[in-house]
């Protein structure tokens, strides 16, 4: 069996929250920190990309990296990285530290039963409605199926071959599974975790500590046993 390698993407200036939030102290670690260590718990190898001039950062990873000018190009660079030999590859977003090594475990388990791609999926609770700008206003062009819809998180998995083949065109995404369903590949979903949210502002960094405080931790640790 091929092994499994994880790409941790940090290398985003962070424009958003103000300054570069992947170096933000969650609970005493940085987000990268707690990212690494979920990728390194569930996978063979970690390489994690970083924003230029930082990859002395001291790191527990395989690997340490340069990103690119875009998401995609850096996970190209970090691609580039990861063994020939590797049969998957997970793509992390350090912005999502609160993932879990068994929700890797369970992306890494679907690509290993057959699918290209998989991608954690939680139910959308708000309505979603298409919109445009007309008339220099944002106006509704129509409400979606919310039951048809899923928030997607990272990990990601995938074949690495299919990974490496997508990312040849030299193509842009918002996220790799994109690229795969551009290419024709099958994209499955496994349940996502609420822990998994995305940090893009402080606000989201303050709820990510109350889900991962002491007592959360121990209210979903009981839940699942």
């Amino acid at each position: 069996m091929g092994s499994t390698w994880a790409i941790v993407v940090a290398a985003g200036s962070g424009q958003r929250f103000g300054r570069a939030k992947q170096f933000e102290l969650l609970d005493g670690r940085s987000l990268i920190d707690w990212s690494v260590a979920a990728s390194a718990a569930s996978c063979d190898g970690v390489v994690v990309v970083v924003p230029p001039g930082s990859t002395d950062v001291a790191l527990a990873a395989d690997i340490v990296v340069p990103g690119g000018a875009t998401r995609s190009e850096s996970v190209r660079a970090g691609l580039a990285m990861v063994p020939v030999e590797a049969e998957v590859v997970l793509v992390h977003d350090a912005a999502r530290p609160g993932a879990s090594p068994n929700l890797f475990r369970a992306v890494a388990a679907a690509v290993r039963s057959g699918a290209t791609a998989a991608v954690p999926g939680l139910p959308v609770a708000d309505t979603l409605k298409r919109v445009a700008m007309i008339d220099g206003e944002q106006r509704v062009l129509e409400t979606i199926d919310r039951s048809t819809a899923v928030a997607v998180q990272t990990p990601q998995g995938f074949s690495a071959a299919a990974l490496r083949t997508a990312h040849a065109t030299g193509g842009d995404a918002t996220d790799d599974a994109g690229l795969i369903e551009r290419a024709g590949g099958t994209v499955v979903v496994v349940p996502g975790e609420s822990s998994a949210l995305k940090v893009t502002t402080a606000d989201d960094l303050a709820m990510l500590v109350a889900l991962l405080s002491p007592a959360a931790r121990a209210a979903t640790q009981k839940e699942q046993s």
